[in-house]
């Protein structure tokens, strides 16, 4: 199908050309069967990078070229949101009769941006829309058009049963809004379309095509029963999978299911890469080598990245800091760094395809049970789903290593069906969360009304009534015992602190052992370990890393030293390795100290400082709640050294923007230790301390007189 035919604007037509789109894929041309263009909710199934962004930018030029409403893009993580954002912010080129505003919002919670109302695409993760809707703004009746990226993640245990509350509120809503849904292939599609009120296009097209395969013994099995050797070598099979392609002038992803293997797996590519590379090629990859040294404090594990990149290789995981990640999957799409190895978390992220995907083992820890599983089918889809790079590659290769079970693994992986999706919404953890909600957005609500409401979601279509009604009593019980909610007759209200707790976006559970937690706590003294260990304690707070034999000395030490600052007793085997990090970020330690002694990385340490961030804003706010005054003070200031990382002392220095920790702490050490030091100290002596320099003494001598007047 042509661009011409479609019933869009000419303006519209004109910019996708200049875009570089000249046809529509098969699953675009179902979708627009389907009536995307006219209007009817579509839910998409089809395999990675077979076009469903263009689907989703077809939907959104359509609507707004005949509403004045609002377009919802939903995304499960805050970096697929970021790259969305980044393509659909072109579409504000398009002159189409509604100026086209977008924007993005992935955090904070506890606040919705006025800058939102302002733009007609908004970009959201799943958890800041359902923030949203809990605080009913005025804006939601505006939304016509909702769009749901990787929708399958419904299934998901974590994350599912958020983006199903969020998509049955949407429904919901007196606007109707058109819905699409985009998701990888599954079994029960048609069950997530019928109860979406989706036309379901299913399609197995993609642009490059994909073939999937066994290693076992030496030999790879296709599944069109073609057969051909690999090399064996001590670097073991998954690398020596990667080394061929390489050769053969392609790029290759490999899964690992820990990042210690993924090093480890990067490490033994290393020099077989390296004899592949011409002088260019080595020159541009040391560049990248002194980039990643230049812009992240030079831990082992940087180092070690720094060594591997000069070879053509690299690895990618969690630990590794926001600048290294973007670094690996930049070059990598360049083409510039020809194999890495990853944790599997780097599928459900970013678009980073490769020729030739390997999965080296279809094992994975499962804390749940605490020990190895298969991966899911599912799972195993959309890792092979990043083989084939568009507009590189003819084809697609994604190999699974066996031991000894590769005709198992061809039945089942290969050859079988995902599994379908099931909701996990009835589950207690999502019954408390979510039934408040409810019950906050529509105060004086009846029993029988929850009931209805839980009926509509995914779960109300596959679970039995009688099974919904059992759990959600269970809850009820529980949000009253715990005062969050009160019964009036047969209606019910959610308390001030069961407010409270659901603008916060944290589990009940959680609010409660909050405010259990500081209502009996001490006036006039510091709490700052108590404080620490509550939230690290929580069950919101994430990472968590448990302790290590190595570590209980310390944890002892850490006790002992601080003892007059806990909340309540504790002994070494109640700490977590997070709660020893947590603490040794705000007194100074290095990022190096930090990945050395505690063997927490700076990716890891990043997450632990964003998630203590904002428990920290909500045992604030609880404490308002219940009247403790005394401790708001405390809090706050406990919130910006984690933060900045940063002792006490160094809390009036950062308020200036361009001082972080490191330039703070080298203030102070030149005796510059209030705002009032600051501004006596002349520019150019400023100037002269260690690195501020002229820019920026001037820079921060503006900043100054903003913070003090």
């Amino acid at each position: 199908m042509k661009l011409e035919k479609l019933d869009l604007p000419e303006s519209a037509i004109e910019f996708l050309k200049s875009e570089g789109i000249a046809k529509l894929y098969p699953p675009q041309i179902d979708s627009i069967k389907a009536g995307l263009l006219k209007g009817k909710s579509v839910l998409v199934s089809a395999p990675t990078a077979s076009g469903k962004t263009l689907i989703a930018t077809l939907a959104i030029i359509s609507y707004l070229s005949k509403n004045k409403g609002k377009v919802i893009y939903l995304s499960p993580l805050r970096a697929l949101a970021a790259e969305k954002f980044v393509e659909f912010k072109k579409l504000e080129k398009l002159a189409i009769g509604n100026k086209v505003k977008v924007a993005v919002s992935t955090g904070d919670f506890d606040n919705v941006e006025k800058k939102l109302e302002k733009n007609n695409i908004l970009i959201l993760t799943n958890e800041k829309m359902d923030s949203i809707i809990r605080k009913s703004v005025d804006w939601l009746d505006e939304v016509g058009l909702v769009i749901s990226d990787e929708i399958h993640l419904i299934g998901d245990d974590t994350r599912g049963p958020t983006l199903e509350m969020v998509l049955t509120q949407l429904k919901r809503l007196e606007s109707k809004p058109q819905i699409l849904g985009l998701s990888a292939t599954i079994t029960n599609s048609d069950e997530l379309a019928k109860w979406l009120g989706c036309e379901l296009v299913e399609n197995s097209w993609r642009p490059v095509p994909l073939s999937e395969g066994v290693y076992d013994g030496g030999l790879v099995t296709m599944d069109d029963e073609e057969t051909f050797e690999v090399e064996n070598t001590v670097r073991g099979p998954p690398i020596d999978l990667g080394i061929q392609c390489v050769k053969q002038g392609g790029q290759s992803l490999i899964f690992a299911e820990t990042r210690t293997r993924s090093k480890s797996l990067a490490t033994k590519a290393m020099d077989g890469v390296e004899s592949l590379l011409d002088k260019k090629e080595i020159a541009e990859l040391a560049k990248i080598s002194k980039k990643i040294l230049s812009t992240s404090e030079n831990t082992d594990l940087v180092k070690t990245l720094a060594i591997l990149i000069k070879k053509g290789v690299g690895f990618h995981h969690a630990g590794l800091n926001q600048t290294c990640r973007q670094i690996l999957e930049t070059e990598f799409r360049k083409g510039t760094i020809k194999l890495l190895s990853s944790t599997p978390t780097l599928a459900a992220g970013v678009n980073l395809p490769a020729r030739r995907v390997v999965i080296s083992s279809i094992s994975r820890y499962n804390a749940k049970v605490g020990a190895n599983r298969p991966i899911s089918i599912l799972e195993y889809k959309q890792l092979c789903g990043r083989a084939g790079r568009p507009q590189y590659d003819k084809y697609g290769e994604s190999i699974i290593v066996g031991n000894g079970n590769g005709q198992e693994i061809i039945e089942h992986y290969i050859k079988g069906e995902p599994e379908p999706i099931e909701s996990k919404i009835n589950d207690d953890k999502s019954l408390r969360v979510h039934i408040l909600s409810v019950i906050v957005t529509n105060p004086g609500i009846k029993k029988e009304k929850i009931l209805e409401f839980f009926l509509q979601t995914f779960g109300g279509l596959q679970t039995r009534k009688s099974t919904i009604k059992f759990a959600i009593d269970i809850a009820l019980r529980f949000l009253s015992s715990e005062f969050l909610i009160v019964k009036k007759g047969d209606r019910y209200a959610a308390t001030e602190f069961g407010k409270k707790t659901s603008m916060l976006y944290i589990d009940p559970l959680t609010a409660t052992f909050f405010r259990d937690s500081i209502e009996g706590v001490s006036k006039k003294k510091k709490h700052t370990l108590g404080f620490l260990h509550v939230i690290t304690s929580s069950e919101e707070f994430f990472p968590k890393f448990s302790m290590r034999n190595k570590d209980f000395e310390a944890a002892s030490l850490l006790i002992e030293n601080n003892s007059s600052e806990l909340l309540e007793e504790i002994s070494e085997y109640d700490c977590s390795r997070s709660l020893l990090s947590l603490h040794a970020w705000i007194t100074e330690s290095s990022e190096t100290s930090l990945s050395d002694n505690l063997g927490i990385e700076s990716g890891d340490m990043h997450r632990m400082v964003e998630t203590a961030n904002w428990l920290t804003y909500c045992l604030r706010e609880i404490a308002k709640h219940v009247e403790r005054a005394d401790l708001l003070e405390e809090l706050e200031n406990l919130r910006r050294r984690i933060v900045y990382g940063i002792r006490e002392e160094l809390l009036e220095l950062v308020k200036v923007k361009g001082i972080g920790r490191v330039r703070a702490r080298i203030l102070f050490k030149h005796k510059i230790k209030t705002l009032d030091d600051l501004a006596k100290i002349p520019v150019n002596k400023l100037a002269e301390i260690d690195k501020i320099g002229l820019t920026l003494a001037n820079n921060i001598k503006s900043e100054l007189k903003k913070v003090r007047y």
